[in-house]
């Protein structure tokens, strides 16, 4: 079997020992296991899935510091980032855990029948959600860990009960099998299925490709390029049977200043956005790539101390070298740009730093060429400048659909506020104040997805306990016999307190 290495992120060059290379034979193993373990996992009781996801986390934590020590060197990120991530990661199955114990995720549905309803007697109908079947997962470059081999894609669709076979990003392919042996021993110790998880390695696209295009696979969960990820759609969407891909593709994530908050303290959220900017080398889907403002004195301020600000960063390491040539190339393209002026620029890099860049166009520029709105992956930001409130508006109108869009406002600016959510609500699939997108809360009410090309469907989240309904799909079930119908819709399961919904009432009893 031929072989590859992982890369050292601060030179590019090649380290440690070779890693296996899987192909078309091994994709087609690991897919057929999954399909042979989806009916006896998905049968498992909330506890037994529960205490499975608990165990992974148990079982990378296990791992000790050689996992963090081997994300830092194929990274490039450093130690309390990833031990950060490492905790998120934690924190992501163990969220799940508690979701599959408590049983909300099921969704159960019960509507009596109504024998003597005239013009038509109703029939009993019970509903509840169940897993789509194996679910096909690509780890991201920039999360070696939270979005890769244990990410929030594998703990969500394993908590629905649904098999995972991981294509690992080629990046970090040493951090990857790390993860990949601790969640095959949690396999083990559970007593469940091989078949449960599976992961591949290698750097070619072919083996992604592959297991999208397996008729096992049911569903595709993937963050990266907007190429990768089309590409992965359209792979998805010629197959026999056309399954979802759930893809996180590309935001610039809008940053609007408003008029008061702008006038009071520009100075001091010029320096705050060049801190997340630049924060990980701006490699985040969240990084701030666009700042919308109204022109004026505050805005001046704000743009003196963002330059003063990127002139005195750092190069970063960049993920890859291939990520660091994108980048050059995406800041190259606005640089040479005849209506953006480049306002600042940090100390420069080479094939593996990036440094941070800060650029500045009129709305009309911006509105005129909608290259200007491409996202560029890494420590570049572009200031619009707006003539008044009708040409913010405006500007925002054209955008593509993003991830998150922030305000930064004072009480006299909630007005305008009020005026431009409905706008922002069409564009973003999280709207913040008062801070800054780079960092995303694992939790409830979180959503980290949006309208195109954010991601692929904007119905639903990669982050937060909502994540799981991804993975799911509803039956209903109609005149069933008790002993027939599954054993959570029967009326001796109901004394749980899991929520159900009888007649449209909402009760625990």
């Amino acid at each position: 079997m031929p072989d590859f290495r992982s890369v050292a992120a601060e030179t590019g060059e090649p380290q440690g020992q070779p890693l296996p290379v899987h192909g078309p034979a091994d994709v087609a193993a690991a897919c057929a296991a999954a399909e042979a373990a989806f009916d006896i996992y998905r049968a498992t009781d909330g506890d037994t899935r529960a205490a499975f996801l608990d165990r992974i986390a148990d079982e990378i934590l296990a791992i000790g510091d050689s996992l963090i020590e081997t994300a830092m060197s194929e990274s490039g990120l450093p130690r309390a980032r990833l031990e950060g991530e490492r905790g998120r990661t934690i924190g992501q199955l163990r969220l799940f855990a508690d979701v599959v114990r408590k049983g909300y995720w099921r969704q159960i549905r019960i509507d009596p029948a109504l024998p003597d309803r005239q013009p038509l007697p109703r029939p009993h109908l019970r509903l509840r959600m169940i897993p789509v079947g194996p679910v096909a997962v690509f780890g991201a470059s920039n999360f070696p860990l939270a979005f890769s081999t244990a990410g929030g894609d594998t703990a969500s669709a394993l908590a629905a009960g649904c098999p995972v076979v991981v294509k690992g990003h080629p990046a970090h392919p040493a951090t990857g099998a790390l993860v990949a042996d601790a969640i095959s021993r949690a396999v083990a110790a559970s007593g469940l299925p091989a078949g449960v998880f599976g992961h591949l390695s290698g750097p070619s696209n072919d083996l992604g490709a592959a297991l999208v295009q397996d008729p096992r696979m049911m569903a595709v969960g993937f963050t990266g390029s907007r190429a990768g990820g089309l590409a992965l759609v359209k792979l998805a969407q010629a197959r026999e049977v056309p399954i979802p891909v759930y893809a996180e593709m590309s935001s610039i994530n809008p940053v609007l200043l408003l008029p008061v908050a702008l006038k009071a303290r520009g100075a001091a959220l010029g320096a705050a956005f060049v801190a997340s900017l630049t924060m990980g080398a701006g490699q985040f889907c969240t990084n701030p790539g666009l700042v919308l403002a109204i022109d004026g004195e505050g805005l001046d301020a704000f743009v003196a101390a963002a330059t003063v600000a990127v002139s005195a960063a750092n190069p970063q390491t960049m993920l890859t070298t291939g990520i660091r040539e994108a980048y050059a190339r995406g800041a190259a393209a606005l640089a040479g740009h005849p209506a953006v002026a480049t306002l600042a620029c940090g100390a420069e890099g080479d094939r593996t730093h990036g440094g941070a860049m800060l650029f500045q166009t009129s709305a009309a520029a911006f509105l005129a060429d909608g290259a200007l709105g491409d996202e560029v992956f890494g420590a570049s930001s572009l200031v619009v400048r707006c003539a008044d409130e009708a040409e913010l508006a405006g500007v925002l109108a054209g955008l593509e659909g993003q991830l998150t869009a922030t305000l930064h406002m004072d009480e006299a600016d909630e007005g305008l506020a009020v005026r431009l959510l409905p706008l922002l609500e069409r564009k973003a699939g999280r709207i913040l104040a008062n801070g800054w997108p780079t960092g995303v809360e694992v939790c409830h009410a979180m959503v980290h997805g949006g309208p195109f090309p954010a991601t692929s469907d904007p119905r639903t989240t990669s982050v937060g306990s909502l994540a799981i309904d991804r993975f799911l799909r509803p039956v209903s079930y109609q005149n069933l016999a008790q002993p027939v119908l599954p054993p959570e819709l029967r009326d001796d399961a109901f004394r749980d307190g899991a929520p159900r919904l009888i007649d449209g009432h909402l009760t625990l009893d």
